[in-house]
This record gives C-alpha cells, sequence and structure tokens, in this order.
C-alpha cells in the first residue's frame, strides 16, 4: 500500500511527503486514490473515538456515530455492556437504526425483518421456516462487532483490528491528559457527561484539513479569528476586546507549548512547571452559580494536585489531537469524519461536570453554542479558509505545488520534564502537523501494526 495510482503513473507516498523539509505535495488532500487508501489503512486499524458512556446512559440506549465512513451505533445492552455495531444489516445491509440516539429492545429492519437485540444478535427473521429451512443458523448472522471496545474513564474509542494495541498503548506519553480531559472540573475521574444531541454539520472539504490544522496552527489565530478577538466572546458572554476565553491565570510556572508525540498525538498545550492549579479566574462572575461553583471546584482540585504537577494540556490547559481525526480538551470534544475526498462531516460533542447545578450547565451550554459550530463565532471563520482551500488546490497546475509546514522546523526538542514528549518553546510552530504528516505515512505505508508499534525511532 506504500504507491498511489495516479494518471501520470505510480509514486510512492514518499515522493508526496517529506517530513525532514516539511514539504508535503497537495495531492496528499486531494488524491482521491489516497483516499481511498486511508479509509483502509488508517480508519480500519486506528483507535477512534465513538461516543461517550453518558450518551448511552440506560439498558437500551442507543446513539448513532461513525468510524471513518461506516455509520455505527454505540448501544447500552439489557445487560450494561456497551457495544458498538456496524449498523448494516447482514441480509441486505439495510440500516436497522435510522434514529440518532433513542431506546430500543431491539433493532428490525424495514427491508426483511432481521432483527437483533441489543447484543447484537439476530434474534428473529422474517418467514424464517418457510424461507431458510430447518437448518438456518441465526447465530452465524450477528451485527458486525468492532474487534475491540475501551472505555477509557467514560469516553468510548473502538478499532476494527483485533491486531491493533491496547488503547491506553496506543495514547502512549499522552494517556494521562487524555484521561485528565474527561475528568470533573474538580479532577474527579469520570465527573463529565455530555449534552445531547450532537451537533453535526458538513464541509466541502478534505478531512485532514480540519483535522491536522487542530493540531496546532496558532498563527491563523490572529488573523483568521480577528473580528472575534475584538469582541472578546468569553463563556459569559461579554464584549470589549482583548482575551476572548478569558480564561489566562497569572501562573509563572506555566507556558503554552506545541506538544507532539512519535504516535501522531500532540496539541497546543499547558506545560506545568510547578505543583498545583493556576489561581481562580473570575471568568463566569455576571453568572453568580456558575461562579460559586467552578470556584469551589478549584480548590478541590488545588487540594489534589498540591503537591503533584497538573498533566499537560487537560482540563484549561489547551486543546490537543489524538490521531487521526478528535481534538480533546476541557469542555469539548471534535470530530470530523471523512465522507469523501472533498466532504467532511464535523462532530461537536460539549462536556460538562454532571454533578453540576443545572443553571451551571445551560450557562456552559450556551458558552458553547456562541463558539462552535456552523454558526459559532469562531469556527464559521475556519470553515471559510477550508472551504475555499481544498477547491483551490485541486487544479491540475495546483497539484504540482506543496504546503509548506515549515515554521519552527529544526527547533524541536525532547522534553526531559515529559518522556515522550517533543517540545517547541513556543506557541508558534508545525511541529505538530508534521509529526501528525509523520505518523500518517507510517500508517500508510504499513503492512501490519508490526511495522508501526511498538514506536521504533529512526
Amino acid at each position: 500500500m506504500a504507491s498511489v495510482i495516479h494518471s501520470r503513473g505510480e509514486r510512492s507516498m514518499r515522493d508526496l511527503v517529506n517530513i525532514e523539509t516539511g514539504m508535503i505535495n497537495r495531492e496528499v488532500y486531494t488524491n482521491e486514490d489516497i483516499y481511498r487508501q486511508e479509509l483502509e489503512q488508517i480508519f480500519m486499524r486506528a483507535w477512534l473515538f465513538v461516543g461517550h458512556e453518558s450518551m448511552v446512559p440506560n439498558p437500551g440506549d442507543f446513539a448513532a456515530s461513525r468510524m471513518g465512513e461506516e455509520e455505527v451505533l454505540l448501544v447500552r445492552s439489557r445487560t450494561g455492556a456497551v457495544n458498538v455495531f456496524l449498523n448494516t444489516c447482514r441480509h441486505r445491509g439495510m440500516k436497522v437504526c435510522r434514529y440518532d440516539q433513542g431506546n430500543a429492545l431491539v433493532f428490525s429492519c424495514p427491508f426483511h425483518a432481521w432483527t437483533y437485540d441489543t447484543d447484537g444478535k439476530l434474534v428473529g427473521v422474517g418467514f424464517q421456516k418457510q424461507a431458510y429451512g430447518p437448518d438456518f443458523d441465526k447465530s452465524d448472522w450477528s451485527l458486525h462487532k468492532v474487534a475491540q471496545v475501551c472505555n477509557f474513564y467514560g469516553s468510548i474509542w473502538a478499532t476494527w483490528d483485533p491486531k491493533a494495541p491496547s488503547f491506553e498503548d496506543y495514547l502512549g506519553p499522552m494517556a494521562e491528559s487524555v484521561r485528565h480531559c474527561f475528568a470533573g472540573s474538580d479532577g474527579e475521574d469520570n465527573g463529565i457527561e455530555v449534552f445531547m444531541p450532537i451537533m453535526r454539520w458538513r464541509i466541502p472539504t478534505n478531512w485532514k484539513f480540519p483535522a491536522f490544522s487542530f493540531a496546532g496552527d496558532s498563527t491563523h489565530a490572529a488573523m483568521t479569528h480577528l473580528s472575534v478577538n475584538a469582541a472578546a466572546i468569553g463563556p459569559q458572554g461579554t464584549r470589549g476586546g482583548g482575551d476572548r476565553h478569558g480564561l489566562k491565570a497569572p501562573f509563572p510556572s506555566s507556558h503554552h507549548e506545541m506538544v507532539s508525540t512519535d504516535y501522531g498525538h500532540g496539541g497546543h498545550m499547558t506545560i506545568y512547571q510547578q505543583n498545583g492549579v493556576p489561581p481562580y479566574m473570575d471568568t463566569w462572575d455576571s453568572i453568580p452559580t456558575a461562579d460559586v461553583y467552578y470556584r469551589q471546584a478549584r480548590d478541590k482540585k488545588q487540594k489534589m494536585y498540591e503537591s503533584k504537577l497538573l498533566p499537560p494540556g487537560g482540563q484549561g490547559g489547551g486543546h490537543f489531537n489524538i490521531f487521526p481525526n478528535v481534538t480533546v480538551d476541557s469542555w469539548r470534544i471534535l470530530h470530523w469524519h471523512p465522507i469523501a475526498p472533498g466532504m467532511t462531516e464535523s462532530w461537536r460533542i460539549f462536556q460538562v461536570d454532571k454533578d453540576a447545578p443545572q443553571e451551571v450547565k445551560d450557562a456552559k451550554r450556551h458558552y458553547a453554542m456562541r463558539y462552535c459550530g456552523p454558526m459559532g463565532v469562531t469556527e464559521s471563520d475556519d470553515m471559510e479558509n477550508w472551504n475555499y482551500a481544498y477547491p483551490a488546490s485541486k487544479g491540475a497546475m495546483a497539484q504540482k505545488l506543496d504546503y509548506p509546514f515549515v515554521q519552527g522546523l529544526g527547533s524541536a526538542h525532547l522534553d526531559e520534564r515529559r518522556p515522550g514528549f517533543v517540545v517547541l518553546d513556543t506557541t508558534y510552530g508545525e511541529e505538530n502537523q508534521r509529526a501528525r504528516l509523520g505518523r500518517w505515512l507510517e500508517f500508510m505505508e504499513a503492512k501490519s501494526w508490526d511495522d508501526i508499534f511498538p514506536i521504533r525511532k529512526k
């Protein structure tokens, strides 16, 4: 799978991707053959985010999700197990469920009435005796399950590949930061829930434009989001210029860095160099209930971390990416699903402390709606760039050109404080995107997991 077929002949992936120089041919983003290889080489192997356990809290609850182009169902079985199935009937491929979420005793295909229970077992077949005879074995025709599923502190991940490493091994040095993202504001594990329904929309662009941009692209913020920065749309909806988040705190021994790993994960993360947590800032001072709640949560978390460092990133510490297509931080999960070479389905899942008062949950939800999504003040800016970048890169002449990923080239170094982390001592750099593209190349060339795991330094 190391080659891609072009009308001009066969070229290797390494002809298109040069991590050492930072030059990436545009065909990596626009070529349909490459896209098809991605579905097989990456999305059929990698661990992919499916959802959160709070989306299916009760037996029989289900939620629709995706893994690459595949539509899947996240289901809480009648025995309490969390299952992930391909949403296609084993008979003629019809969807067995056409709803985004709900509760069901069974899933019955409307085509020929093949019916499955919440464990995926085929329990009913229309006209079974008359049409199939006495030897038809329903146990041979269960819904297709993922090879592995992992509940990682409430977040649900799955892979189609039975030979993939465990999810925690797949995360490598980023595991503790991901765990921290799914903790509550007070630092307690499994402390969050997500808002339903999920925000979903489609963007006419290749999935790597948004997914890899979110690996770290600080230089775009001052340009693309100039109006948002000027308006300072913070959590409370206040305006007046300055910091749009309103979340910066004086914590001298912490700073933002671009962080990458050999696993392809990384992001714009805060590296903490002092025990404890940053002082509380009056981010929610116009919403007294929220102000009191988050102040108390911070105080509780401080006791937890008064003698140890916070994990990089995580709650209030920037956002970071898990290869290939998901970004997580303390209040949202950003998810980009490939639909076609030039079409991406963008998902936003917003999270909040599950034990927070309803007024606090409402305040967090309103902030998320203002900030994110196709009508959000920030992401509407981003989508305009991605919408135009893809078609402008497709022409015969345009595809002869490279994208230069050269910011901070040669400046990265290993962080002795954080084994496995490669850092740039600045918020400006494309080391994360180069690392992600490097991991992309390894997946695209690999014949098996033996070629890409365990991680081997070249």
